[in-house]
């Protein structure tokens, strides 16, 4: 198994958003990250409730340290946003493929909602390459808004909220359009519906980020695989997260 477990230290617990807070881990594990995009798999507890890990993206990361970015939404991510500054966390780490880094003219990330914290890497590397970043973030509203000011470090920015509280009132795709944004290449993370209506609107270019549940992380229980149209199956936590658009079916 090519990905490292460790137990990272807790650095910081912050709230960023309604419900969401961003967690800094600390400890030699994390230098096996080798991609944006990758993620790792958290043991919440050490008691059987809740009894599976869970699987957190990274928003970014160094030799020595990671961050992650989790919404509350029950009762393991409720015990998260609890823990002690200091203590630790068992993890599995450098799960998945990632996205890849290309030299390109151009790129927009696309990230809706908590798929936003997996481009923030991603889009660092790219302008340091001389890459032309444009972002293009989506979220149901306002109070859901986060890391804007760190997308607007290296690109341009554009907003869209559902309820039109802030940014423009739609979604990513009714941005990208409105404002022309044009682009060689495109890298998205976010909801499955979100993900389909991309590779409908640009089947041949992109590359997509998809969440989903599992058991293990590392590919033995199969409990996140999909249909593609290049294999029978691809297991998320393995042959993904990352899929090319030109390989994604649709509802698939």
């Amino acid at each position: 198994m090519k990905n490292y477990q460790d137990e990272l230290v807790i650095k910081s617990i912050t709230n960023i958003a309604k419900d969401v807070y961003e967690m800094v881990l600390v400890g030699p594990g994390v230098k096996y990250i080798s991609a944006p995009g990758q993620f790792i798999n958290m043991k919440i507890n050490n008691s059987l409730q809740p009894y599976l890990r869970r699987p957190m993206s990274i928003s970014d990361y160094d030799d020595n340290s990671l961050t992650t970015v989790f919404k509350v939404v029950g009762q393991g991510t409720e015990i998260l946003k609890n823990k002690e500054i200091g203590s630790t966390i068992d993890c599995l780490i450098g799960l998945g493929n990632g996205f890849s880094i290309q030299d390109l003219a151009s790129v927009v990330l696309i990230g809706g909602g908590l798929g936003t914290p997996p481009l923030y890497k991603l889009g660092k590397e790219l302008a340091s390459m001389g890459v032309k970043v444009t972002t293009v973030l989506g979220f149901a509203s306002k109070e859901d808004v986060f890391y804007v000011d760190k997308f607007k470090e290296f690109s341009k920015v554009y907003i869209a909220t559902n309820d039109g509280t802030m940014g423009q009132k739609g979604n990513v795709l009714d941005v990208i359009k409105h404002e022309n944004i044009t682009f060689d290449y495109y890298y998205t993370c976010g909801p499955e519906r979100m993900l389909d209506a991309l590779v409908e609107a640009y089947p041949d270019f992109g590359e997509l980020s998809f969440e989903a549940r599992m058991g293990c992380g590392f590919g033995a229980c199969m409990g996140c695989s999909c249909k593609t149209k290049t294999s029978p199956y691809k297991r998320i936590c393995v042959e993904g997260p990352v899929l090319l658009a030109k390989e994604v079916i649709v509802n698939g």
